[in-house]
């Protein structure tokens, strides 16, 4: 058992932590936001592109970046992350006032200028789910990782809130809005906040994050990973490290089965507003259209709800075995991809399956990149081993971004029957390592 002191330096340093985790969301998906506020400056093709381009960025840099972080500490990758990322989300931000106060914003290269600066951010935004990984495998132990994974869900999902809901409310806000909505000064504003909040707990975490225990005052223990009886401090060398981890069988499953959750999760969370807007909304207020008005703050529930409800099942029903909880999920995903397939013109029924997908896609991705990443690949490689998987969610989201640019241009009806095989291959994946659980070595 912990004692009371080191649980609240706990919380002190994976609190603010999860919070930049957090801000870094909002200066990745401020995009999709800002892509409806765009109009026709940015087509749905020209947004897949874009967006497709940064998944690329972000899923290569992680051959990098994993190992790195793994050699110099989840404290400075963070670091890198909230001021390489705030950077580029300002540069975002100057480059669109210049263009929407010109004279004619539609002769401006919008395209190559936010997929370059776009690119350079998903960049930095690779070292976030890296370090703070790396960091927590020192500070939770194996049996307290499936509720790590609840607090996990919880960083992502705030992020989203903050990246949906925050940012649409600085679209639409009079106090920063030249032309209100459809652009202006809000759009500025949509890329500067995130900014200058990233640039404001650089500074806090500079002060307060600790990479162990032991640098924090506290006696460092061994927490029941795969480094368990290994020395900690001995460093491992990056390719001999990649090796370790791309010849284990268990992560590279659960690399596979990640490439379909970035599919799925990105395929319904970045979609869905675009659809709504263009096929559903038709000048109605109120009523279902509730869910596009506050499409962060349903996320932030299911994935508070999917995060909590994956990881407390993993550790009190599975002996923090991962796989049986996230295959649970992802046959409630998959059902839920099937019924929209008929439900795509009935906006209630759509908002229920969408919210119900959001749980499970959300809890899986928590609970696999999350805390899986640790358990398989432990202190000495969880950068690199999140690294890896999370990299391959980032190539799935690319080929969604990529497919449904193009498919959904043609006709929205493609939308679920692109992503209904991924679920059942994300399905029986998690089956085939039902009882896996972290060894010594």
């Amino acid at each position: 058992m912990h004692t009371k002191e080191y649980r609240t330096r706990r919380i002190i340093n994976w609190f603010p932590m999860g919070l930049t985790y957090a801000l870094l969301y909002m200066g990745r998906y401020n995009l999709t936001v800002s892509k409806n506020a765009l109009g026709d400056l940015m087509t749905k093709s020209e947004f897949g592109l874009i967006f497709g381009v940064g998944a690329v960025v972000y899923a290569l840099s992680f051959l990098i970046n994993g190992p790195l972080v793994d050699r110099i500490g989840g404290r400075k990758g963070i670091l890198i992350a909230a001021l390489g990322a705030g950077s580029m989300n300002l540069a975002m931000g100057i480059y669109l006032k210049h263009v929407l106060s010109s004279a004619d914003p539609s002769s401006a290269n919008l395209n190559l200028v936010f997929s370059i600066l776009y690119g350079a951010n998903m960049y930095f935004q690779s070292y976030g789910a890296v370090s703070i990984v790396k960091v927590n495998a020192h500070w939770f132990h194996v049996n307290e990782r499936g509720t790590f994974s609840g607090i996990f869900g919880i960083m992502i999902s705030s992020g989203i809130f903050l990246a949906f809901d925050v940012t649409s409310r600085i679209l639409r806000s009079p106090l920063v809005a030249g032309k209100g909505f459809e652009g202006g000064d809000a759009l500025w504003w949509a890329f500067l906040t995130p900014a200058l909040l990233l640039f404001l707990f650089f500074g806090i975490e500079l002060f307060i994050l600790r990479d162990t225990p032991g640098k924090a005052g506290f006696k460092d223990f061994d927490t029941g990973d795969a480094s368990s009886g290994e020395d900690i401090e001995e460093k491992v060398p990056p390719f001999q490290l990649i090796k370790k981890i791309l010849t284990n069988r268990i992560i590279l499953t659960i690399a596979a089965v990640e490439f379909c959750t970035g599919i799925l999760r990105n395929g319904v969370m970045h979609w869905y507003p675009i659809y709504a807007k263009e096929q559903l909304l038709l000048g109605l207020k109120g009523g279902w259209a509730f869910t596009l008005d506050n499409w962060g703050l349903i996320l932030m529930f299911a994935g508070i709800l999917g995060g909590n409800i994956a990881g407390i099942v993993s550790d009190k029903l599975f002996q923090s075995r991962r796989a049986p909880s996230a295959a649970f999920l992802y046959g409630i995903l998959t059902i839920s991809v099937i019924v929209m397939i008929p439900s795509l013109n009935n906006g209630w029924i759509l908002a229920v399956l969408i919210f119900v997908m959001s749980i499970s896609v959300i809890g899986t991705h928590g609970l696999l990149s999350g805390t899986a990443t640790m358990d398989f690949g432990g202190r000495k490689g969880a950068a690199t081993a999140v690294g890896i998987i999370d990299g391959f969610v980032y190539l799935g989201t690319a080929v969604q971004s990529f497919s449904l640019g193009f498919l959904t241009s043609k006709n929205w009806s493609y939308w679920p029957l692109f992503l209904v095989p991924f679920g059942f291959i994300g399905f029986f994946l998690l089956l085939k390592i039902w009882n896996a659980k972290p060894g010594t070595k």
